[in-house]
């Protein structure tokens, strides 16, 4: 008798569980959900490339890249509607996608930040969060705006500065120190009547004339400003 109501129990359960499951999938996707879906994830797609391209502050801006972040919304959108409407095909889907690997070059860590945002907001327009995916991408895009755009700290630069002997080595130091805000020598090079260095400096302002004072110091053949930011010059 009590084994009996236990197999009962067990197969209420099941019963339970897998209707549940069952339950969070819809069995079709009407017509106005997926135009409704597609607009607006097409929206956020466009406000990625936008900004991607206000924001970008790398060597080469790659138009093709920022299109296919539009892109990427968009299918990831699509893909989870595909997902959300059907439980056979999500576990297909699931098993097809794990083979996949992406091996493009991320050169700018910042390019990774837009990747994943683009793929997150096409997953949550496509599960049904509109105002999530809308409102989400907004704040995502000012803290970006904010923080990439306009840095808190300031801008580095190189200097690479080619003179002749110890002397004007430190008369180049000395006039450095006094004209930027802080600097530390990054590399130097000691050649027969020749020394080369690579200063990275923090200027006092946004100009970059205190070079032509460099030139101006006897035994300096050459001065070059370069801007940094520690991962390529550009």
């Amino acid at each position: 008798m009590e084994t009996t109501t236990t197999t009962n129990e067990q197969v209420t359960f099941s019963d339970m569980l897998k209707s549940s499951l069952v339950s969070q999938f819809e069995s079709d996707i009407t017509i106005s959900k997926m135009l409704i879906t597609f607009a607006i994830a097409f929206a956020i797609g466009v406000f990625i490339y936008l900004l991607y391209k206000r924001i970008f502050s790398g060597v080469l801006y790659s138009k093709s890249f920022n299109v296919s972040l539009i892109g990427m919304t968009l299918v990831t959108a699509l893909v989870i509607m595909a997902i959300n409407s059907n439980l056979v095909l999500s576990l297909g889907m699931v098993g097809a996608l794990s083979i996949v690997r992406f091996r493009t070059p991320i050169k700018d860590p910042t390019d990774l930040i837009f990747l994943f945002w683009s793929a997150a907001a096409g997953i949550v327009a496509g599960a049904g969060f509109y105002t999530l995916a809308m409102l989400g991408s907004v704040i995502v895009g000012m803290v970006l705006l904010v923080f990439i755009k306009n840095p808190m700290q300031d801008t580095p630069y190189l200097v690479v500065v080619n003179c002749v002997d110890d002397q004007s080595e430190r008369e180049v130091h000395g006039k450095v120190q006094s004209l930027v805000k802080r600097y530390n020598v990054k590399q130097k090079t000691v050649l027969p009547g020749q020394v080369e260095m690579t200063l990275e400096v923090r200027l006092k302002d946004k100009e970059g004339a205190f070079v032509n004072e460099l030139i101006s110091i006897p035994g300096v053949k050459h001065a070059v400003l370069i801007s940094y930011n520690g991962d390529y010059v550009s």
